[in-house]
Order: C-alpha cells, then structure tokens, then sequence
C-alpha cells in the first residue's frame, strides 16, 4: 500500500546498500537523507547502491538534491554507477529533467528484490538546519546540469540572503 507521507527505508547485505523512498518524499525528509549519505560514505564494504523510487508518489527538489548527494557520496568507492528503480512516469520525468541519467543507472524493475527492508528513523531537524540544507540540496542540483543552475538560481539567492540576515543578528 502507499502512502501519501514520505518515508525511507534501507537495508545492507552483501555488499549491496537499497535505499527505498515510498510516498511523498519532502523536504521533512532531507535530515534522514543527509544523514544516510554521510553514512555511505563510510560504509565499509559497500559495492554497489540501489535507489529504489517504485512506491515514491513524488520527490520535491529539496529530496532530489540528496539523492545526488548520495550518489556522490559513493562514486569514488563503488565501481558502477549507482542505480535508480522508478516506474512512476511523473518521477522518472522529473529525474530527467534534473539530469540523474548522467549519476546514475536507471531502470524501471530491479534485478533483484531486498530481502529485508527497514525503516530509518526520521532525523529532525530545526529550521535553520533544515534552511541550510535545502540550500545545500539546491547548490547539488545546480552543479548538475545548466537548466538547474538556471531553475534553482533564485531559490539559492533568497537562501543565501536570509543566510546572511542571520549571521548578522547579534
């Protein structure tokens, strides 16, 4: 069953690291994302990543920009591009619209089914932290192709701005 609130789940066998996206996959969720490609880069053992998006209803940009995170977290310790399992015509649009086909491997059924899947627990965040990581998010997406740049541009600017608004509070 889906479900309309976004939620991530992971598990790790043999080498191989999933990482499922169900719902509606918000910005709510960057923390939990973070989070995990922090993980993953540090993940002892780890050969190959697989994002699976086949329950994913939608991913705002903000969830986008942290998949890409995730995949740079990896490229330099996986030897193949990681993978992305999505049907969802309206998701798989939207990741190639942003440019994923040139970070990741993607296809509509996985070669394998994970085992065992479970849910990470949401991180929480306050919103400063959750400001500054909507901004990180945005800046990854832009480094990807030139219609993010010019896509998220003014996003970046007005976050950057109320960057510095609070820096310069006493």
């Amino acid at each position: 069953m889906i479900t309309n609130e976004g939620r991530v789940q992971a598990a790790f066998d043999s080498g191989v690291f999933v990482l499922k996206l169900c719902g509606d996959v918000r910005l709510t969720l960057c923390a939990t994302l973070d989070t995990q490609a922090q993980q993953l880069a540090r993940t002892p053992g780890l050969q190959s990543l697989i994002i699976d998006l086949r329950e994913a209803t939608n991913v705002d940009s903000t969830a986008l920009g942290f998949l890409a995170k995730v995949a740079m977290a990896v490229k330099d310790r996986i030897l193949y591009k990681p993978t992305i399992v999505v049907d969802n015509p309206d998701v798989k649009r939207m990741l190639e619209v942003m440019g994923f086909a040139q970070y990741f491997a993607m296809m509509e059924t996985p070669l394998t089914e994970a085992s065992e899947l479970c849910d990470l627990p949401e991180v929480p965040a306050d919103m400063e932290e959750m400001r500054k990581r909507i901004l990180e998010a945005h800046r990854i997406l832009m480094r990807m192709s030139e219609h993010n740049r010019e896509e998220f541009q003014p996003l970046v600017e007005m976050l950057e701005a109320q960057e510095t608004s609070h820096s310069d509070k006493p």
